[in-house]
Formats: structure tokens, C-alpha cells, sequence
């Protein structure tokens, strides 16, 4: 299969690294953040992979969409964008594939943490909290991976209904809010914990990355898996639509 990558960052790169090494496919075109893109940038091109920074790949997508090449986005940052995002995808008739980390090893980590969630909804014992820690230049704050891991157990636990970045007044939290605090210190690649916690027990499940190839590799494999897709069924898909077709 033949990858055009937007964006030549340090994921980029690493991206193509794991294309080239997969000895299946290979990379066809490497578009870098400021160039001129249109649709024709995509042609011959059988994925998209999108690693830029937010505005960048707002401005970007209309020409991927109408490309009618499937399309995997690592990049984070524009949550607010979503609704509209999806629609664009469903009017173009397009797939795109969107996840704030691709690592396999994550999204097993956040399944997992899914879980404990909805294990210990029913005790009011418990309660749960979600922390992350990242190098100082990253952007984002806290982390996608972090806000996606809190929706999850939001969803998962009705005793938490919001998210709460910061403390109130006197350092209080509510009992139904969810706190996410985040690190930024020296080079931490990337961990991601999240902690339960009763008068009894401490319970922690986390995940430390050790390097950026668990991304890039798992960028890859969504990428195919999303050409295949795409021939049966356009749409919208994330990491989870992924992973529940290859548990399956």
C-alpha cells in the first residue's frame, strides 16, 4: 500500500520509518505542514496519514475528504471540532479515522481502565482519577489521551458526570467530577495513569511509553485496516472500531 504522510515531524518521521519497515508497503509522498495542498497532492496515494498540529489539519481537510483517499489523523487539539468534522466526512461520502494515540499498548490500557470504571460504579467506596505526564514541549494540556481516557470513564461510571482540570476554591473537588491533572516536566515521553482509590485499597493502571515506534506502527496497521474498510463502508472510525473488528 502506498502512504502520502502530511506532516514531517518527529511522528512523521517516525511514521515513515514504519512504513518502509513493515515490507508491505511504502511511502509515496511526504507533504510537509506549510505546503500548498489540494486533492491532486493525494493521487496514487492508497492512505492519508495526518500528523500536524490543529489548524493545519482543519485547513487541510477539505482537500483529503475530496481526495476520496481514507484518511488516519494523529492529530489532537480539535475536540471542539468534532461534530463538524464528522459531517464533512459523511457528506464527501469519505473515511477517516481519527485517534489521539495510536499505540496498541494504550488503547489496551484505556479498555482497561474502561473497565475498572464500570467495575466500581456500583461502590461508593471507590472513586477515580486520571493523571498524565508529558515533555514541556508538548502542546496540548492535558493530553488527548487523557481527555479521551476521562470521557471513557465518564461514560462508564454514572457517579462522574464532568471533568475537572482544576480544583476549586480551598483545593475541594466535587463528588461526581472527574479530575485530570497533567505534568509537563523535562523530556517524560509519555505516562498515563489512572488511580483508584478507597479507605481500604490503591489501586493504579497506567502505561508509560518507552518510544514513539508503538505509535507509528499502530498508525500503520489502522491505516490498511481503514483501506479495506473504505472499499465496504465509508465512515467515520476511531481506535476502538478498530480494535473490536480484529477482537472479533
Amino acid at each position: 500500500m502506498k502512504y502520502t504522510l502530511v506532516g514531517n515531524g518527529r511522528m512523521g518521521k517516525q511514521v515513515a520509518e514504519a512504513i518502509e519497515a513493515s515490507g508491505e508497503h511504502h511511502v509515496h509522498t511526504v507533504l510537509d505542514v506549510d505546503a500548498d495542498i489540494s486533492e491532486r497532492s493525494f493521487a496514487g496515494s492508497d492512505v492519508i496519514v495526518d500528523f500536524t498540529v490543529r489548524d493545519a489539519f482543519l485547513a487541510n481537510l477539505p482537500a483529503m475528504l475530496s481526495s476520496g483517499v481514507p484518511v488516519v489523523v494523529g492529530t489532537t487539539g480539535w475536540d471542539e471540532s468534532m461534530a463538524d468534522v464528522r459531517v464533512k466526512v459523511a457528506d464527501a461520502g469519505a473515511s477517516l479515522l481519527y485517534s489521539a494515540n495510536f499505540s496498541l499498548g494504550v488503547n489496551i490500557f484505556l479498555r482497561t481502565v474502561r473497565e475498572a470504571a464500570r467495575m466500581i460504579a456500583p461502590f461508593d467506596a471507590f472513586d477515580i482519577a486520571f493523571s498524565e505526564q508529558h515533555h514541556t514541549g508538548k502542546a496540548d494540556f492535558p493530553s488527548g489521551t487523557a481527555l479521551h481516557a476521562a470521557q471513557m470513564i465518564l461514560d462508564a461510571n454514572p457517579r462522574k458526570r464532568s471533568i475537572a482540570r482544576e480544583l476549586h476554591e480551598g483545593g475541594t473537588i466535587a463528588p461526581d467530577e472527574l479530575q485530570v491533572s497533567a505534568v509537563r516536566l523535562g523530556s517524560v515521553f509519555g505516562r498515563h495513569a489512572a488511580h483508584v482509590n478507597s479507605e481500604f485499597d490503591d489501586i493504579v493502571i497506567s502505561h508509560t511509553a518507552r518510544n514513539r515506534r508503538g505509535f507509528a506502527m499502530g498508525a500503520v496497521q489502522a491505516g490498511k485496516w481503514l483501506a479495506e474498510r473504505h472499499r465496504l463502508a465509508p465512515g467515520f472510525r476511531t481506535m476502538d472500531d478498530f480494535l473490536d473488528d480484529v477482537l472479533a
